[in-house]
């Protein structure tokens, strides 16, 4: 049945035009047609299919517009993308921003009178015969890679495209938008191939949320934890080092070490086990867990003895050979394992962005290996121990996503019909005991199994993925690791990796931005600074640096011959959280003139009033 009928006759009952459909779980334009039995809803423009769709499209209209003012152009690829949209287009120079004015007033202009939008199939030989004729080298290539017989063509207007869509019916709901920034992208993400030229773009229904999402850009720029990391010391990338790995200055490494620490007394007090793995092992490990065959160009490998090694990407396979030192009883499940898991994967140059997305990081890692009686359990600790963990840094919004398998192609998935139907249910029941909204998306499980991913929402309203609660039907069958069962059996132990906040590098990425830098006392590196007023208020400064110092703070104090003003300057743009001015005034009466970062002056109190104050604030996460 075509679409367009069962859009119809939704329209009706909606008071919002209906766009698309969704059909067991993916997204149907208007051009396609449903074949088979399943679920279907229809998608208005409130729902994130319908927004996926109208940035798809409005990518098309930009590729129009830049084939209509850069004649010769070669058009690669135009994905709708998490907060937007971009198009790759191989043009002999980099764009402009005067080229991004010219381009979004010609979309404009191609709007203004509508465009039509409509999809063919066609067979491979006329695609192939069409983009050739036009120069378009890189819709050959995608062709010639496509499986079957033919191959779907949307055309916008006078702009006809290899893609699969989905796309709106009409262009008229493609009002609010902008064109961000320009960039270099290797093609396919190969630094071997040409480089390209990268738009991105937004897109909303509502002129309301594009103004709300050009603001948080904006304010993006100012918490940008690069700039915020050199800014306060916390930590660099050094080029002449290598792209991707950090380096953790001084301040930095406090804060990291506090985050350690913290999760380490939760992972003990929560009934884990430490564990530490070397960081290369030898390759056959990684031909046994699969991922030499599957990861290997995202793998570091170095020749020793005439024995290949690799250089960690994972923790699992560590894991499991401490889980495999000997047989198990049921009576010792769970086992769960947890490590501080410095990991090495090869990342394209072009991908990679101050800590969040790096070569070298560190995962706070875990296994559970348990009966599948236990498993609930298990989902259901563990999602509360993530919770908790995230809160204690101060997130209380979540996303929840619950990727399932889709039972009409089982034979993609390892791991039995049951295995399957007993986790998807664990993972969907643990999600509704907590009460959390979620979203299950159909299909999008990997292979070995299904996953929870829990995505934070920061101060400024982004989303990000840290938690993952993953089931692997796949290692434990490759490995055989298996429990002794009550009647004396051997059985396939249940394995779910976790981690709670993803890595280390990541996780403070987002921390500085969430905070703008101004961490909660707790996490502050430095939680005072003792600021002396003249020289001869020095001595009295040591004291209260020295009395703060054994109460547990982390102080610093600044006796340099300037102004109290410009160390109060220098101390806010610190974002220190607390600044002790002190002078012979504040000597004779064993004070201190507390200011708060960013806050008015909090006043005169005694020395030994504030150390208790501190104290108590400093022991309270939130």
């Amino acid at each position: 049945m075509p679409v367009s009928e069962v859009v119809a006759s939704f329209a009706g009952d909606s008071r919002d035009p209906v766009l698309g459909v969704l059909f067991n779980g993916k997204t149907l334009d208007v051009h396609r047609s449903i074949d088979g039995n399943g679920d279907v809803r229809p998608l208005a423009a409130a729902d994130d299919e319908s927004l996926e769709m109208l940035r798809h499209t409005a990518s098309h209209v930009m590729a129009h517009a830049v084939q209509d003012l850069f004649p010769g152009v070669k058009f690669a690829i135009g994905p709708a993308i998490d907060n937007g949209f971009y198009y790759d287009f191989g043009i002999e120079r980099p764009f402009t921003p005067e080229d991004l004015e010219r381009i979004e007033k010609r979309m404009k202009e191609l709007l203004k009178d509508g465009l039509r939008i409509h999809r063919e199939d066609w067979d491979k030989r006329k695609a192939r015969d069409f983009f050739e004729s036009r120069g378009q080298n890189y819709k050959v290539e995608l062709i010639d890679d496509l499986p079957g017989e033919n191959v779907s063509i949307y055309t916008v207007g006078q702009f006809t495209d290899l893609c699969a869509g989905p796309h709106l019916d009409v262009s008229e709901h493609i009002k609010s938008f902008r064109l961000l920034s320009a960039a270099g992208a290797y093609w396919r993400g190969d630094s071997r191939r040409p480089m390209l030229q990268r738009i991105y773009a937004t897109a909303f229904f509502d002129p309301e949320q594009l103004k709300n999402y050009l603001a948080q850009i904006a304010e993006a720029e100012k918490r940008d934890h690069r700039k915020l990391g050199k800014a306060l010391d916390l930590f660099e990338v050094k080029e002449e080092a290598g792209g991707g790995l950090v380096f953790w200055l001084p301040k930095g490494a406090i804060v990291r070490d506090i985050i350690e620490r913290y999760l380490k007394d939760e992972y003990r007090r929560r009934g884990y086990q430490l564990v530490v793995t070397p960081h290369i092992a030898r390759s056959d490990l990684w031909k046994t867990s699969g991922h030499f065959d599957y990861y290997r160009d995202n793998m570091y490998t170095l020749m020793a003895e005439g024995q290949e090694y690799v250089v960690k990407p994972m923790n699992c396979p560590g894991h499991i050979l401490i889980y495999k030192r000997r047989l198990h009883s049921y009576r010792e499940l769970p086992v769960r394992l947890a490590e501080m898991g410095t990991v090495y994967r090869r990342e394209l140059s072009g991908t990679l962005h101050g800590l969040l997305r790096v070569r070298g990081f560190t995962q706070d890692d875990a296994h559970i290996f348990c009966t599948p009686d236990q498993l609930p359990g298990e989902v259901d600790s563990t999602l509360d121990f993530a919770l908790a963990v995230l809160e204690k840094f101060g997130f209380d919004r979540f996303n929840v996503e619950l990727s399932v398998r889709d039972p009409g192609e089982p034979g993609k998935y390892a791991g039995t019909g049951d295995d399957w139907d007993m986790a998807e249910a664990a993972l969907e029941a643990s999600v509704h005991r907590k009460g959390i909204p979620f979203k299950r998306k159909r299909g999008e499980a990997v292979f070995y199994g299904p996953k929870i991913d829990l995505k934070v929402i920061d101060a400024i309203g982004r989303p990000w993925q840290l938690t993952t609660i993953q089931f692997d039907f796949n290692l434990p069958r490759r490995f055989d690791i298996t429990y002794v069962t009550r009647d004396g059996e051997r059985k396939q132990v249940y394995m779910v990796h976790r981690a709670l906040l993803g890595s280390l590098e990541r996780f403070m990425g987002i921390l500085t931005e969430h905070y703008a830098g101004a961490f909660p006392l707790w996490l502050a590196p430095v939680q005072c600074a003792v600021l002396a007023v003249v020289e001869d208020a020095a001595g009295y400064a040591a004291t209260v640096c020295s009395r703060l110092e054994d109460a547990g703070i982390r102080v610093e104090v600044d006796l340099r011959p300037e102004k109290i003003g410009h160390k109060i300057r220098e101390a806010e743009l610190l974002k220190i959280p607390y600044m002790l001015v002190v002078g012979p005034r504040e000597a004779e009466a064993g004070e201190v003139a507390v200011r708060a970062h960013g806050r008015r002056d909090l006043g005169t109190r005694s020395l030994d009033r504030f150390i208790a104050e501190v104290v108590d604030e400093a022991t309270v996460r939130h």
